[in-house]
């Protein structure tokens, strides 16, 4: 397995409202799940303490989400969206045909948008990100789907993300 990580463009304010959530989770979202488990453990027996159970779980999903924000934080490549002449690039929102049928979806890290967007975001790792990644607005390119299906997909728009 690789430990190379790769880098994930976002906005000033993506990047800023995940350095956000990073401080909360690391500071106090560490001590009041710290409190929880204290409280819980004084419940007493810890093998049918299903607060216990609870608070462990939680603090290892925090554990694990600090681990993806650092991890990101660190690669991340922040700025605005510049000019795409039309091309597809990271941080990208994408009009295509997918299959006759238009889509609209961003190329790039699901961190970038906020969690009240409904946009659809696809990795450049995912196989229609990365059949699509590099090609220009006319283009049309088709990849194989997990599922083994041949997908037509045909550029019609490229424009930066602006968030």
């Amino acid at each position: 397995m690789s430990t190379e990580s790769i880098e994930t463009w976002l906005t000033q304010e993506a990047f800023d409202r995940r350095s956000a959530e990073l401080d909360q989770l690391a500071g106090i979202g560490r001590t009041d799940i710290a409190k929880k488990i204290e409280a819980a453990r004084e419940e007493g027996d810890l093998k049918e303490n299903g607060g216990y159970h609870a608070a462990k779980e939680e603090q290892g999903k925090m554990e694990a989400r600090i681990r993806v924000l650092t991890e990101l934080l660190r690669h991340a490549k922040v700025g605005a969206g510049s000019d795409t002449h039309g091309v597809v690039e990271s941080g990208t929102v994408i009009t295509a045909l997918i299959q006759g049928d238009e889509t609209v979806f961003l190329l790039g890290s699901r961190e970038i948008v906020g969690a009240d967007s409904d946009l659809d975001v696809y990795s450049e790792g995912s196989p229609l990100g990365a059949a699509i990644l590099g090609h220009r607005v006319g283009d049309t390119v088709v990849y194989r789907a997990p599922n083994g299906k041949d997908i037509s997909v045909k550029v019609t728009n490229v424009e930066p993300y602006v968030g």
